[in-house]
């Protein structure tokens, strides 16, 4: 199966950032534009099997809603099919200065989004859900432990860091977590790492002086 691609389409810095960190640990293929015309590029292209938009930069009067509305609408891959045929699913970003103009309009024409700040266990079961429905992956991915598993075979964590995120996540899957609560959690986590790999190369016998 071909990598998983994502694009997103936000031109807030701070949500491409977070999005990127939790998206491309998992080893997929994450792209960011910041403008509606390269947006419409880039579907167009036909390389990318979800797309994540932030619903102000889309404008829901213009060009780049109308075509991801008509992609968000277009028949998933059935569950189980033999055969997945390629399908490019959407989920739209809600800031919270939004919510009240287009969440009951998402919500009437049955159109997938997230809201701003983030339910971290809700948007990443979304995104599974969406790739299952593109045909990129074959099952969804129910938790965030799921998620941090990707994370951990890529950072080659020991039994113990595995244990730790596990544990980090399954209590709080009802957690709000804004974008920077989302960077600083990933910063935490590299710092981690960091100490781990300094510890080892002093550690006698290492080699290293």
């Amino acid at each position: 199966m071909d990598q998983v691609g994502i694009l997103i389409v936000d031109d807030d810095i701070t949500s491409q950032r977070a999005l990127k960190h939790i998206l491309d640990s998992e080893g997929w293929r994450v792209r960011i534009v910041p403008l509606a015309s390269q947006a419409l590029a880039e579907v167009a292209t036909g390389n990318w099997n979800l797309v994540i938009v932030n619903i102000g930069l889309a404008e829901t009067r213009g060009p780049l809603f109308a075509t991801l509305r008509e992609l968000a609408r277009a028949e998933a891959t059935p569950e189980g099919a033999a055969t997945a045929r390629k399908h490019i699913r959407v989920l739209f970003l809600v800031p919270l200065h939004l919510a009240k103009a287009v969440q009951p309009m998402l919500e009437g024409e049955g159109l997938p989004y997230s809201a701003k700040p983030y339910h971290l266990h809700d948007f990443l079961e979304k995104v599974s859900e969406l790739l299952v429905e593109s045909g990129a992956i074959a099952e969804p991915i129910r938790s965030i432990g799921g998620f941090a598993a990707g994370r951990r075979r890529r950072r080659d964590a020991d039994s113990s860091h595995q244990t730790r995120d596990r544990a980090m996540f399954a209590s709080r899957e009802d957690y709000q977590m804004s974008e920077e609560e989302m960077l600083e959690f990933e910063r935490q986590e590299e710092e981690v790492e960091q100490r781990k790999k300094r510890e080892k190369e002093k550690a006698p016998g290492s080699g290293l002086s």
